[in-house]
């Protein structure tokens, strides 16, 4: 984690930081959290890392641990499971909506994925898998479903890095995307939604049976 500088937007900050910091398990599952430790190693007040903490409890990422005050949430992989499911038919509406626009997405988001892989450089993998899907999110049109997919995908992000070391074959995972652009760049509204879909779902699986691998 940086320090931050004072400014006004300062729960922001401590709560972006924050969350990076638990996505990329600089934060591992089941660490307690303290408000002072936080603001220590933050270089901020206690006040910021109080309202940042509640915000982070709210949204699923930080949990009570009794008398030991908060901790990081664990990964638990039937929440993944369901948050995936909830992400493929999100997923499936961008797609058939960003080939019902007739728009042709950018090649080199696949060449760039297939790069990642080839690098097994983990952030790099996840920041293409992210690339990819937010390009459809905006080729879709609604910015409805960017926005409700957001969420979700910093939960997913956090599953990806703590277990995508294990999954056997990015490159089918790749194999995949470029079926659903292809899809898409075709102008194929419903093989772009069900490709989306079974894309979505087969990877919330294989994500979800890795973590209950650990």
């Amino acid at each position: 984690m940086q320090e931050i500088d004072a400014l006004p937007d300062l729960t922001d900050q401590v709560y972006e930081n924050l969350l990076e910091a638990i996505c990329t398990a600089q934060l591992t599952p089941e660490t307690r959290v303290t408000q002072q430790g936080l603001a220590e190693s933050l270089n901020v007040s206690r006040q910021p890392v109080l309202q940042a903490l509640r915000l982070l409890r709210k949204d699923g990422f930080v949990v009570d641990a009794g008398k030991r005050g908060l901790m990081i949430a664990p990964i638990n992989a039937d929440e993944i499971r369901q948050t995936y499911q909830v992400r493929s038919v999100l997923d499936g509406l961008a797609a058939r909506e960003a080939a019902r626009k007739h728009l042709v997405l950018d090649s080199e988001l696949i060449a760039r994925g297939r790069q990642a892989g080839l690098t097994g450089k983990i952030s790099s993998l996840i920041e293409a898998d992210l690339n990819f899907h937010q390009s459809i999110y905006h080729a879709s049109g609604n910015s409805m479903i960017k926005d409700s997919a957001e969420f979700h995908w910093q939960h997913i992000r956090r599953a990806m890095g703590a277990v995508v070391a294990q999954l056997s074959d990015v490159d089918s995972i790749w194999d995949e995307h470029e079926g659903i652009l292809q899809a898409i760049n075709e102008g194929n509204c419903l093989l772009a939604e069900q490709l989306a879909r079974a894309h979505g779902e087969s990877a919330g699986e294989a994500l979800a049976s890795a973590l209950n691998r650990q």
